[in-house]
């Protein structure tokens, strides 16, 4: 028999480190969290704007809806991750008024993307 050694996947041979933090398969921010922070608040400020924007052209329902909704948007990420349905639900009127909903569905867009 040799000594033959076969490994499958990731192999990492850490000996005597210090603040090892192993291997990133991804991107990964190493800050405090208020980078990510100020984006998701930048991002959900410019969907509120952008939804009161829109409202004159919605019917009265949908303002209805919009109205009910923007309570919800806040900059708190795991809360924003459990109203999914309220995201979705915004996201579905502004992409039936068209053209002039764009911008907020690509404001939606760029917040579901930093929710992850």
């Amino acid at each position: 028999m040799s000594d033959t050694s076969n490994y499958y996947g990731d192999v990492v041979n850490v000996n005597d480190g210090e603040k090892v933090i192993g291997i990133n398969h991804g991107t990964v921010i190493h800050n405090d969290g208020t980078t990510q922070d100020a984006e998701l608040q930048a991002a959900v400020a410019d969907l509120t704007r952008l939804l009161n924007d829109l409202r004159p052209v919605l019917t009265t329902d949908q303002a209805q809806t919009v109205v009910s909704a923007l309570p919800a948007l806040t900059a708190d990420r795991a809360t924003l991750r459990e109203r999914g349905m309220t995201l979705a639900s915004v996201s579905q009127i502004a992409a039936t008024v068209g053209e002039v909903g764009k911008p907020a569905v690509e404001a939606l867009g760029r917040l579901l993307a930093l929710l992850g």
